[in-house]
């Protein structure tokens, strides 16, 4: 849900944008003793599905980065735990601004996080790359490069990126991050508008070291800005179906809706507005999984803490005050959890 941005080569090949944590609430001493795998279109813990259900929270490296606002991470860990969820995704970087790792192009804070794969956990003294509570590294957020609709960049990057993770860390999953975007080809007509970022749910997935199927998104209220709910909702269903296909015929990988919402700055927001919409894609997964098929999980967009009014935008959840999505959510983590 970042701004977009064009960006270059110039990467370093440490630095990894995005992580999911398993919460050790919901797993126990299951998640200390093994890591997730993929087979075919599901995900595997100890010889058991694996089903996602769980937040994004960008704002926890900001957080804890200081003692003094560090128990809002734990906060909000927990009480994932108590509604049922069982992971979170969330940044290892930041640009610009206060304590950033990044604070201009190529310049980067040694000091605020120097690697991310073989930094060492200051509480367990595990290396990232050898904990099994962390689920998968994403290589970035949402990419975009106008300038090349052909998608050649962005596919050489993220080859060289994925390759250069996996030769530190052969552990945990990979996927890229895209937000589910086609290129050049007859799967274009699914994008809103025909848009092209320069990215393709296709051929980017398609490398071996995708793990599964690339975290889709869905903003359907900013993508077709002005039009109504139900050509909102029609795009909603061709969204997904045209993900979970190739998700299955095509790539046969693991499918993930990793950032949906509704914003409060929007016309015509009520908590029952998203309450309905959050229902509605969590049924389609349920759905899905239920079926066998590779919609496996969703991660809403996003949880924030009490206190923490300085990060609103619009989509946060807040669930101390939204008792009614608090129970949309516990009632998706129960069903996805008894699944077999």
């Amino acid at each position: 849900m970042s701004g977009k941005r064009v960006f270059t080569s110039q990467i370093l090949k440490y630095f990894i944008v995005i992580v999911l944590l398993v919460l050790q609430g919901n797993f126990g001493s299951l998640a200390c003793s093994s890591f997730v795998r993929t087979e075919g279109t599901h995900f595997v813990l100890n010889g058991k599905s694996l089903y996602l259900k769980g937040f994004n929270a960008y704002w926890m490296m900001y957080m804890a980065s200081d003692p003094s606002t560090r128990a809002k991470v734990s906060t909000a860990f927990q009480q994932a735990s108590e509604n049922g969820m069982n992971v979170a995704r969330t940044w290892a970087f930041s640009d610009g601004g206060f304590r950033p790792l990044q604070s201009s192009s190529g310049l980067y804070n040694e000091d605020v996080f120097s690697t991310v794969l073989t930094r060492k956990n200051s509480i367990t003294k595990m290396l990232y790359k050898d904990d099994p509570f962390i689920f998968v590294w994403e290589l970035i957020n949402e990419p975009h490069c106008q300038t090349d609709p052909s998608g050649r960049f962005i596919q050489e990057w993220v080859t060289e990126m994925a390759a250069y993770v996996k030769s530190i860390d052969e552990n945990h999953l990979l996927e890229i991050g895209l937000e589910g975007f086609y290129g050049k080809t007859t799967k274009q007509m699914y994008n809103p508008g025909n848009l092209l970022v320069g990215t393709d749910f296709i051929s980017n997935n398609q490398l071996p070291q995708a793990d599964f199927a690339t975290i889709i998104h869905l903003y359907p209220e900013q993508w077709l800005a002005g039009s109504n709910d139900e050509v909102q909702a029609a795009f909603v269903d061709k969204w997904n179906e045209a993900h979970i296909e190739d998700s299955k015929s095509v790539l046969n990988k693991p499918l993930i809706l990793g950032e949906f919402g509704k914003s409060s700055k929007l016309a015509g927001y009520s908590l029952e507005r998203r309450d309905h919409y959050f229902s509605k894609l969590y049924n389609a997964i349920y759905t899905n999984a239920r079926s066998g098929g590779p919609f496996v999980g969703g991660i809403f967009w996003q949880r924030r803490a009490q206190g923490m009014d300085n990060f609103r935008d619009g989509y946060e959840v807040v669930l101390e005050d939204s008792h009614s999505t608090a129970r949309v959510i516990a009632l998706q983590s129960h069903l996805l959890s008894i699944l077999p």
